[in-house]
């Protein structure tokens, strides 16, 4: 699809954060499978129902506009989970809490990328004066927040002191 305006670059990236969440549900689902901390699983299996909520608002609205969602790739967000898999579950750290340190670590880079893209659509939705949509997304952007401020209270709330 050739980008040639504002709405063009909209669609693209729903598409390109539709496929950051899909990759980001399945890597969340593998770290809160070694998770050791019980707070922290929970915090993670909340953070899947959150993405896939998230999923689901992205697919209706990109499907209301005429595409498909499965139209885009994320490659940023093939990255971040790679270093998710590689840092949080296949890394040799023999120490649960440390783990747990790492798991918190690599969920809060994935979330701080679905935070930006989110921030970027709510934006693009607003000027292109599609007010349904900036409000949708508005819920999702805020849901991705409260999942990296979840995590931040974890790590500072205990996890941390324990890894040390």
């Amino acid at each position: 699809m050739a980008l040639n305006n504002l709405k063009d670059i909209y669609i693209d990236q729903l598409q390109d954060i539709f496929s950051a969440d899909t990759q980001a549900s399945k890597a969340t689902h593998e770290l809160a499978q070694v998770a050791h901390n019980e707070g922290l699983k929970k915090a993670l299996m909340s953070g899947i129902d959150g993405i896939e909520e998230g999923r689901r608002t992205l697919s209706d609205i990109i499907t209301a506009h005429g595409a498909k969602p499965t139209g885009e790739f994320c490659k940023g967000m093939e990255g971040l989970v790679k270093e998710a898999r590689s840092h949080g579950i296949e890394e040799s750290i023999s120490d649960p809490d440390a783990r747990d340190a790492m798991i918190i670590t690599q969920y809060q880079r994935m979330a701080h990328y679905g935070i930006a893209g989110y921030g970027c659509l709510v934006a693009f939705a607003k000027r292109l004066g599609l007010d349904d949509d900036a409000k949708k997304l508005e819920k999702c952007l805020d849901a991705t927040a409260h999942g990296d401020k979840t995590m931040t209270e974890l790590a500072t709330g205990g996890i941390n002191k324990a890894a040390a």
